[in-house]
């Protein structure tokens, strides 16, 4: 018997090599060798002539890109657990499967959101750059004085994966927990937690020392945090943002960082990534990250592994694993 023809994967982006390798032995495989974003016109292209696309959360597939797809794509697998950047309602229009891949990050980016927690008030950037700039003119009293995080309120916006790991490891560090959620979660976690929820989302921003952003980026939580909840922080405020820049309305968390409105922020995602607002590059009181939160090999290791399972599972006539539905969103 011939062996079944493989199916035609177009990769946008480098992916960790063994998976890259693992890939090309399965599927015929088209990859991006050099890992330039493609171009709108490139994405065309690819969705012409591919049965399988593997993007990124850089790659806008949206409906005018879609539009475009050739009969033959029927899965867009893409590396990354958010899928903002597909427009699903529009490719299960045209009877294409959307999958991603959730659960294989939830520590790795509650770790950086905990250490983002630790070094905004405890301004740790800042005191790295004193000292590499020579300023440093050595201990005293009242030097680098920053605000123990012990004992303090810490709100959590999406009580998901990720926010639940974040609760957990912020309780060990004495933070009291509190969240807001589409949902209570189950009374359990709450108990384990010590967690206090929130129905209102204004009424928690009014009342925390730090929130956490952790919830995805949907039409519904676009500018979840606008201008006019932001006004709820207190000024002794800081905030954290390691899901989607969409969330937050940065212009405006700008401009109260700059008056002196909030007590500072750590941003690890941006609105208009990669651009940053200038004024931000300029603030000692904020720590800027370029979209790092997830950044580990084990981490991005086991997210091809999953975008190589979905794919398997799917060209084998099975429904993949981690399918995207529009309900979710």
């Amino acid at each position: 018997m011939a062996p079944s023809k493989k199916p035609l994967v177009i990769v946008t982006r480098r992916l960790p090599d063994v998976i890259e390798t693992r890939m090309m032995e399965l599927f015929d495989t088209k990859l991006n060798l050099d890992d330039k974003p493609l171009s709108q016109a490139q994405l065309v292209e690819a969705v012409k002539t591919a049965e399988i696309l593997v993007p990124t959360v850089t790659d806008r597939i949206d409906a005018a890109v879609l539009s475009q797809a050739g009969p033959k794509l029927r899965l867009i697998a893409s590396f990354g657990t958010g899928v903002d950047h597909i427009d699903i309602k529009t490719a299960r229009q045209r009877g294409i499967t959307v999958t991603n891949t959730p659960g294989v990050l939830t520590e790795d980016t509650a770790d950086m959101t905990m250490a983002l927690i630790l070094a905004v008030p405890r301004r740790l950037t800042e005191g790295e750059r004193l000292l590499r700039d020579g300023e440093w003119s050595g201990w005293g009293p009242t030097h680098m004085l920053g605000n123990r995080i012990w004992g303090k309120r810490l709100g959590i916006i999406g009580m998901g994966r990720i926010g639940t790991a974040v609760a957990r490891r912020a309780k060990g560090f004495g933070l009291s927990i509190h969240y807001h959620n589409r949902r209570r979660v189950h009374p359990d976690l709450e108990a384990e937690l010590e967690a206090t929820y929130w129905d209102s989302l204004d009424q928690m921003l009014a009342r925390m020392d730090i929130i956490s952003i952790n919830c995805p980026h949907t039409p519904a939580t676009y500018h979840l945090l606008s201008a006019r909840r932001l006004k709820l922080l207190q000024p002794q405020a800081y905030i954290v943002n390691t899901s989607r820049g969409e969330v937050m309305d940065e212009n405006a968390l700008t401009r109260m960082l700059d008056r002196g409105e909030l007590a500072g922020a750590g941003l690890d995602v941006f609105e208009h990534e990669p651009a940053v607002n200038p004024k931000l590059l300029k603030m000692d009181n904020v720590i800027l990250l370029p979209h790092m939160g997830s950044a580990t090999i084990e981490g991005r290791i086991a997210m091809g592994e999953k975008v190589i399972i979905n794919i398997k599972t799917f060209a084998d006539g099975h429904t993949p694993p981690d399918r995207v539905l529009e309900t979710m969103f």
